[in-house]
């Protein structure tokens, strides 16, 4: 008798959605107290803590509608068989167009292309509901109904330019890779991202949003001079126009080694009261490159990539797999897929893993931030992005520990105070 995979899947499925569903009712719960956190009395504005619980609890309540439509699509495609369905009239169509449906890759193709079609048309209503009902209620959305289906628009095409030479390079990996199957698949992805990764800030960001440079003066000669000071290799420092599109607020870097950029959003120059806030916070993201949490967040990704592309070279030729799921046959991306759906309690665990290690990073961050002398701007910074942002202040433990990849603000400062008492 074979193993039910498919019903094993979606059973664990929903298992994690009642367990997410329980961390999410424990989170609205918290989101409902009426006052603030001890640590954050007269730190944070009644006002601001009224408008950060009301725009909490509208996403909150978005959330559940959304999480509940997701795993009942899910599990239904899985469960009544509609993946393979869509798999065999993707076949078809590639032969009611003339084309050869026995070429892997042009069935793939369209495959993928009716994939992204239904996520499209699932996905939308969702999107435009958040951004133009909670987002603009809570004075965040900032763009037009046009723009917004300019930068959709602009997304599906670099999936139509980008996907199938990608798709198609994976194909033909996995059919000629052999023994060597995980390897080949984990350098090619290597190289991609390193690709992408140079290409996107300079080819692809510059289709969404408008990149200048900092201008002249005290903000621009601040952070050069930080930079100097910890031997940061600053080649360019822009600003974005978040603006355009939300009040939200960051800032961020990247680039290769002697070649690292950058980039702080327009909001967060006009929300931080003044350059030392935002000096502070860039203190803390060159925390993060100074103590190599980037290098050593980019190893553990490739590590973890290698492992799972190890882990499918072990059941891509498992027919009982694929006939669980409703194949007779074994194509290669529904092989991707259908290990990703296996392997689902093995990522909830990294990802939790992950989550636990980035909070120490951030908390190092901040740690390197103050040995800068910058505890008193980067403490006014994150209770200023803290209000600007209404990010929740009541936090439940439990959820936060299994979802934030950044501890809450109270966790932030009570590890900056404490510093500050170990000095004393």
């Amino acid at each position: 008798m074979e193993f039910p995979y498919m019903e094993a899947v979606v059973g664990f499925m929903i298992l994690m959605y009642f367990f997410e569903t329980y961390l999410d009712l424990r989170q609205h719960a918290a989101l409902k107290l009426p006052t603030l956190p001890k640590t954050l009395e007269g730190v944070i504005s009644q006002e601001k803590f009224k408008k950060s619980q009301a725009y909490s609890l509208d996403k909150s309540h978005f959330h559940f509608v959304q999480e509940f439509v997701t795993i009942v699509m899910d599990s239904s495609i899985l469960f009544f068989g509609v993946l393979p369905w869509f798999w065999k009239k993707s076949g078809e169509f590639v032969v009611l167009v003339g084309l050869n449906a026995e070429n892997e890759i042009l069935h793939t193709l369209a495959f993928l292309a009716g994939v992204m079609i239904w996520s499209q048309i699932t996905g939308l209503p969702f999107s435009l509901y958040s951004t133009f009902v909670i987002e603009s209620r809570h004075g965040f959305n900032k763009q037009t109904i046009w723009l917004f289906f300019r930068d959709m628009i602009k997304g599906i095409l670099l999936s139509v330019i980008l996907g199938p030479p990608i798709v198609s390079a994976i194909i033909i990996i996995v059919q000629k890779g052999g023994p060597y199957l995980a390897i080949y698949l984990w350098a090619f992805m290597f190289t991609l991202s390193l690709v992408m990764m140079t290409l996107y800030p300079i080819l692809i960001a510059p289709l969404f949003n408008k990149f200048t440079p900092l201008p002249a003066g005290d903000l621009r000669e601040k952070i050069e001079k930080l930079a100097s000071s910890l031997k940061f290799p600053l080649k360019k420092l822009f600003v974005v126009d978040g603006s355009t599109r939300s009040s939200h607020s960051n800032a961020y870097m990247y680039g290769f080694f002697k070649n690292k950029r950058i980039v702080l959003y327009d909001t967060l120059i006009q929300q931080c009261k003044n350059d030392e806030e935002i000096v502070a916070v860039i203190a803390h993201e060159l925390g993060h490159w100074k103590l190599n949490h980037t290098m050593y967040s980019f190893i553990a990704l490739q590590i973890l990539t290698l492992l799972q592309f190890g882990g499918y070279t072990l059941v891509r030729n498992s027919s009982d797999l694929f006939r669980s799921f409703g194949f007779d046959t074994q194509p290669v991306l529904i092989g991707l897929i259908i290990f990703q759906h296996t392997v689902i309690p093995l990522q909830h665990l990294v990802s939790f893993g992950l989550n636990l290690v980035s909070r120490s990073f951030e908390f190092q961050a901040d740690a390197f931030a103050k040995k800068l002398s910058y505890s008193a701007p980067l403490r006014a910074g994150l209770v200023r992005l803290q209000e600007e942002n209404l990010s929740a202040l009541n936090t439940d433990p439990w959820y936060s520990a299994y979802h934030y990849s950044h501890p809450p603000l109270v966790e932030r400062l009570a590890a900056l105070d404490q510093a500050d008492k170990k000095e004393e």
